[in-house]
């Protein structure tokens, strides 16, 4: 996570439990939405006859992202004085909640944090775990939650782990010692512990990330491109030596912004190309003010020249090496974030912190970077992951940053309150239950908005998904439009199962709200939820209308 920075740039784990079945949370508030006539339809989206498909769906796609930030451990996942808590300690009510977003993967544990941590310190009984200070976000690490008890809550909550390591203040030996404690086969020091420890299995986590944003000047012990480079290379090679089938992320940019943004990744992937499978990506938006908002709803345009970026710079690094394989991207911190609150706060301590040396204790588990989101934000992020989809043949995963309190789909209140779905949940919801199978990026014939940043784009985008198993589908689109409501033709010819009996509307839903900022709240927490999306169908096709600033999902069968 960028700290400090300008952020308006850019396999199931085995034990997995069954994903929750999601459907919109209902509510008398979540009726049908009046429209007062039907708008004409100018807008189609097709996909053409043998028009090929993008890839497969990756599961990996529906990540989100834990850290030691704030309340996102403790009094997020972990409080075992709630009503809620089970034996470790861990909030059931955010447990159910993460089960029903339909999160698979869970990036942990940071962050910033990563780089000035030992991973030694959750281990073990936690009345023998060290106190220490995390200088990234200047707050007091009490180490009650670690690996150990991440292992155990991820278990419950269904979801792999993707573990991050250390490559700040630490490096080689450290993510070598790791390794072995997590995944290491009884009978060798490190794996005797873990199983002293009360796991006696090994946890089998198969993605890493090695460090984090090393780029960033924020970063504990950041590094050029030519420093971060020969280190991964370092790190991932004895890492593949000690487990060949390990997936390994490195280091991408922290964001678009970077002075180095592409010419690290161009660096870091060419040199360390053998042994490194996944490139990291990083991205926030936020609203600029009333004036901008259309630009906001638009900066998906920003993502997607994101992913071009990266991916040339990744097609770059192969060709130097002669190599065959393609690096896929892990965007695994991506969503809304209004970091221009975070800079003041930040701006402010920092002023502070220079006036003569300080004792008083840093804070354990303050209250940071909770931001409340609204209707506009949950569409922006419907875009967002309509983005990721149409470009998952080279985006192979992505945890939407981060998962509870800290700008998060998920509040939980503290002293024994209720945790409650915030806007932004239900589109990546909808997403991580039902797109499945292939995704296809249709044909689009929209009218244009005009935005100051990217010029004329799209009114409307959309992804599709087919899953031939289950011969279900899935359409999910936004109107980018601050104004104007557009009527909807799709056109899904193109389908493989297209030609049977017709199209068959399971359920649709749209979220809109005639005030595009208006939120939920902890008092209020279903006043921006989905409603009924009517949706007429020819057989061949469907037709809806879409509000002004407004997120639409429609369940299909063939």
């Amino acid at each position: 996570m960028t700290q400090g920075g300008d952020m308006t740039s850019a396999a199931p784990h085995p034990a997995a439990a069954a994903p929750h079945p999601y459907t919109a949370h209902t509510s008398p508030a979540a009726a049908p939405h009046p429209h007062t006539a039907p708008t004409p339809p100018d807008v189609t989206i097709a996909i053409a006859p043998h028009a090929a498909p993008v890839a497969d769906v990756p599961r990996r796609m529906f990540g989100s992202f834990v850290e030691h930030l704030g309340r996102c451990v403790y009094g997020g996942i972990y409080e075992p004085d709630h009503p809620t808590a089970d034996e470790d300690g861990f909030r059931g009510d955010v447990l159910a909640l993460t089960r029903e977003l339909g999160v698979t993967c869970v990036r942990y544990p940071g962050g910033n944090f990563v780089s000035n941590y030992n991973w030694e310190d959750g281990t073990g009984p936690r009345e023998q775990r060290p106190v220490r200070r995390d200088l990234a976000w200047h707050t007091t690490e009490p180490n009650l939650v670690g690996i150990d008890d991440f292992h155990r809550w991820s278990r419950k909550a269904g979801t792999e782990i993707m573990l991050a390591v250390n490559l700040g203040t630490r490096g080689l030996k450290a993510a070598l010692e790791e390794l072995e404690y997590v995944n290491g086969t009884p009978g060798t020091a490190l794996a005797d512990r873990r199983v002293a420890n009360g796991i006696p299995e090994p946890m089998d986590i198969r993605m890493w990330c090695i460090g984090n944003e090393m780029d960033g000047p924020w970063q504990v012990g950041h590094m050029t491109p030519e420093e971060y480079a020969s280190a991964v290379d370092k790190v991932a090679h004895a890492m593949k030596l000690a487990e060949s089938g390990l997936e390994l992320v490195a280091c991408g940019s922290s964001s678009a912004h970077m002075p180095t943004f592409g010419t690290w990744e161009r660096t870091v992937l060419t040199r360390a190309y053998d042994n490194l499978d996944f490139v990291s990506c990083h991205a926030y938006y936020y609203e600029r003010g009333a004036r901008s908002l259309q630009d906001y709803l638009a900066c998906a345009e920003d993502m997607r020249g994101f992913i071009a970026t990266v991916a040339a710079s990744a097609d770059a690094a192969r060709e130097a090496n002669h190599g065959t394989k393609d690096i896929a991207l892990s965007f695994d911190e991506w969503g809304v974030w209004y970091s221009d609150v975070w800079n003041r706060q930040e701006a402010e301590w920092k002023a502070a912190a220079a006036e003569g040396l300080h004792h008083e204790p840093w804070p354990f588990a303050p209250h940071l970077l909770e931001d409340i989101y609204s209707a506009a934000d949950a569409v922006v992020e419907g875009s967002l992951m309509i983005t990721l989809l149409k470009h998952c043949d080279r985006v192979r995963s992505a945890s939407r940053a981060q998962l509870v309190n800290v700008i998060a789909p998920i509040m939980a209140e503290p002293d024994g309150g209720p945790a409650w779905r915030q806007t932004v949940f239900y589109p990546f919801a909808e997403a991580a239950h039902h797109a499945r199978g292939l995704a296809w990026a249709p044909a689009i014939d929209s009218p244009k908005v005009a935005t100051e940043t990217w010029g004329e784009v799209d009114a409307l985008d959309a992804v599709v998904t087919w899953d031939e198993r289950t011969r279900s589908g899935l359409l999910l689109a936004v109107n980018r439009d601050v104004t104007a409501a557009h009527g909807v033709t799709v056109d899904l010819a193109g389908l493989p199962a297209a030609g049977g009996d017709g199209v068959r509307v399971a359920r649709a839903v749209v979220l809109h709200d005639d005030d595009p900022h208006r939120q939920n709240t902890a008092d209020a927490p279903e006043t921006v939820v989905p409603r009924e999306l009517p949706v007429s169908t020819d057989g061949a096709g469907l037709c809806f209308d879409l509000p002004a600033v407004a997120w639409a999902a429609v369940e299909f069968t063939i």
